[in-house]
This record gives structure tokens, sequence and C-alpha cells, in this order.
């Protein structure tokens, strides 16, 4: 449903995106995973036309994104970063006016609205103005707007900013019934907990170019037979270093490491002597995650790791 192609975009001296592929096919949802600057928006905005790539060649549901960006936009969903202006309206006329203006009759919209906002757990304020609603319930509101009618593409830019955890989980479902339905979902998020949890498939972005993709298995699959560790101690100290560790953030109160699952009980019975002597006020110790192997794919390395002899 929708292909990407060596997507090249740059402005002035800065490469936003440098030679980008992708692809979503129906029924999948794909994690586009980068930090803040790295692209990922500059990508969903080629997709939908709003900006025209250098160099390379988008395609959604067969139609060149390029040649005919209003054909393939008309063929897409999309939730943007930032909300959607809908100040003086109420969620279900919002959702309503974009459903009508995509052409489906008002029955309809009205029916896949209130069944959307049931299942958000969001009927108490369908019919409430916008401008009193909290950031969270906005979002959800825009998830609703972005899909009021079911298109071939949807893409989410960020979908869960400011959602509070149960609707969160919530909002994840309905993603995953977009999919479900047909839709090709492009996911574009760097909550990386999140989206190990919610994808199909994932492709890290850094700096413009795709340094990774495959499934959340596949991009963990080198760090299988390592633990990751986090300490906390006082605020204005800094935790001691586990030994045998390869250290990934430090910071004040705060330090995360990894270490071979061989040394897990030695790291265990450390980690209690070093809380029982006020060292550390806490720690955690569990498998290592997407996060981890998402910081080591973008992370240069001869800053990334710091072994702890």
């Amino acid at each position: 449903m929708l292909t990407i192609r060596a997507v090249t975009k740059r402005f002035k001296k800065v490469v936003a995106n440098d030679g980008v592929d992708l692809d979503v096919a129906a029924g999948q949802v794909v994690g586009l995973l980068g930090h803040n600057g790295a692209g990922k928006t500059t990508l969903v905005n080629q997709i939908i036309g709003i900006t025209k790539p250098d160099a390379g060649s988008i395609t959604v549901d067969g139609l060149d994104a390029i040649a005919r960006p209003h054909q393939a936009r008309q063929r897409c969903a999309v939730q943007a970063q930032a909300n959607v202006p809908i100040s003086g309206l109420t969620p279900n006329l919002a959702v309503e006016l974009v459903g009508r203006i995509r052409g489906a009759s008002k029955a309809q919209v009205r029916a896949r609205a209130a069944e959307r906002f049931e299942r958000l757990e969001l009927t108490e304020w369908m019919d409430r103005p916008t401008e009193n609603l909290s950031g969270g319930v906005k979002r959800l509101v825009a998830f609703a707007i972005a899909t009021a009618v079911q298109v071939p593409v949807v893409v989410l830019d960020e979908p869960t900013n400011d959602v509070d955890p149960m609707r969160r989980r919530l909002l994840w479902r309905e993603i995953r019934r977009e999919a479900d339905e047909g839709a090709a979902v492009l996911l574009v998020t760097h909550n990386v907990n999140e989206a190990e949890r919610a994808v199909d498939h994932l492709v890290v972005l850094d700096n413009g170019t795709v340094v990774a993709g495959g499934t959340p298995s596949q991009l963990t699959a080198d760090l299988r037979d390592r633990l990751r560790v986090e300490l906390r101690s006082a605020p204005g100290t800094r935790p001691p270093q586990p030994p045998a560790a390869v250290v990934t953030d430090a910071r004040d109160g705060v330090l995360s490491a990894t270490v071979d699952i061989g040394g897990a009980e030695e790291l265990l019975a450390w980690a209690r002597s070093a809380q029982r002597s006020g060292e550390i006020e806490t720690f955690a110790i569990q498998p290592v995650s997407l996060e981890d192997a998402y910081v080591q794919l973008t992370t240069p390395q001869p800053q990334a790791e710091a072994v702890i002899a």
C-alpha cells in the first residue's frame, strides 16, 4: 500500500532524509522510530504531498504520490504531530465534518464515530466543546478525526502524546484495529517501549538515514544474552558502577547498563549489597528491550559504551 524508495530531501545544507526505503503492506503496522530531528515528520510530509522530495519515489495505493499528490492524499488518513484546530466544535461534530468532506454519509460517520468514542471511553465528551477538554482527550479526538473514514493508508505522527496510560492502551488497540480492517498503518514515534508492543515491523531512522529494520525480536537479537540494570541513588549523587557492565546512560541519580546474562547472580548480589550500604536506593534487573537496541543503533559507538572492569 505504501512504498518509499531512495527518498532524499535537503533543506539547504541539512539532509533531512537520505535515501530512505520503506514499505507498509495492507494489514500491517510499521513503526518509524527516531529521535527528535531524525527526519520522521519530513518523511510524512512527503508522503502526503506537503513537501516534494529532491529524489526518490513514493507510491500510495498504486499511485505516484509525487506526480499526483492530491489523489494520493485522498487515499491517506493522517494524524499530524500537532492537534487539529477544532475550537468551537464538539468532538462529534468535528469527526462528522471531516467524514462528510471525505465523502461518507452522515449516518456512516456518526456510526463509526460512536463506536470509536465508546472503545476509547470518550462517550461522555462527544458533545462537549473541545476547548474544555484536556490535551490527552483532544489527542484521542484527533485520532478519531483522522480515521473518520476507512482509507488504504493511515499515517499517525506521535499519536499517544499527552494521552494517559489507560487510554493509551485503548488507543493502541484501535490502531491495531485499523490494520486488521485492511489499512497499511505507518506509526511515527519516539516512544520505543510502546512501539515494541504495537507494531509488526520497525524502521529506525537516524539523522535522516535508515540504520535498521525488522521485527522487534530481530532488532534485539544481538542483545538476547545480556541483561539491563538500572540503578537509582539520591538526587545529587551518582550510583556506583556495577561490575563487568557496559554503561549506556549515566546522569544525576540514575545509571543504566547492560551485563552478560551469565553474570546475573553476581550482579544481583552486588546490587543488594549496594542497596544495604545506602549507595543506591533502588535497582531493577530485566531482559534488554527494544529501547536498548535503539540506543545502540543511534548512538555513536565511541561515546556509547564504557566497559567497566
